[in-house]
């Protein structure tokens, strides 16, 4: 049954991440591809390693790790990207 789950979250993981490439292909503003992928590839990832974490419980301890540091880093570096597109000005 473990196992089941396992696959599922992972093969979720990889239909996030190419469902996260289909609106490069859009007419959209180029913040809005970004922000979809993004988004999309974070979702894949983390459901990728807490299926990763089913089937290898044994190395709980790094995948957890891996879990947090991906959900700071591209919370972080979406608000880099926003910030990078408005040019630098505060808003205030």
């Amino acid at each position: 049954m473990i196992d089941i789950l396992s696959y599922t979250c992972i093969g979720l993981g990889i239909i996030f991440w190419f469902w996260g490439t289909f609106p490069l292909i859009g007419k959209r503003s180029v913040l809005f591809k970004l922000h979809s992928l993004s988004v999309a590839d974070t979702l894949g990832s983390m459901s990728i390693i807490f299926g990763l974490l089913l089937k290898i419980p044994s190395e709980w301890s790094l995948l957890v790790l891996a879990l947090i540091s991906l959900a700071i880093w591209n919370t972080v570096l979406g608000y880099v990207l926003a910030y990078c597109s408005s040019g630098g000005e505060d808003e205030r």
